[in-house]
């Protein structure tokens, strides 16, 4: 059902946890499965870019759902935001080697998270 990836990532989930000092966090869910994620981005401006330092996530819900929240974390971490913005469902479901048809909407609300979250950062850093 799961590869292998979505597995290990399940298991041993990376980037687990709360930023206290968070320079952007999205909240999504999904009423209709229970998922609940919250993803935390600390940004580092070094030589006129805006790259991701630390990234973080709190997910309540199934395995797909903390393996998609865990592999977006790898996916970011140390990336400019301005490429991460581009990131799409596919990326999460490419690097996880698939997902089964029922939960790709966690792919979905993992990048509905990381957006969230680059929202908020730019929000409030335009003051």
């Amino acid at each position: 059902m799961y590869s292998k990836k979505v597995m290990e990532h399940f298991n041993n989930p990376r980037n687990v946890g709360e930023m206290k000092d968070a320079d952007g966090i999205g909240k999504v869910g999904n009423p209709r499965c229970g998922d609940v994620m919250w993803l935390y981005i600390k940004v580092e401006k070094k030589e006129g870019k805006e790259l991701i330092k630390d990234v973080k996530f709190k997910t309540f819900g199934c395995v797909a759902a903390i393996a998609t929240s865990s592999a977006v974390t790898e996916l970011v971490k140390g990336k400019e935001v301005n490429v991460i913005e581009k990131l799409t469902k596919d990326n999460v479901v490419d690097i996880l080697e698939g997902l089964p048809p029922i939960k790709v909407h966690c792919s979905i609300l993992a990048i509905e998270a990381l957006h969230a979250a680059i929202k908020d950062y730019k929000e409030k850093s335009k003051t």
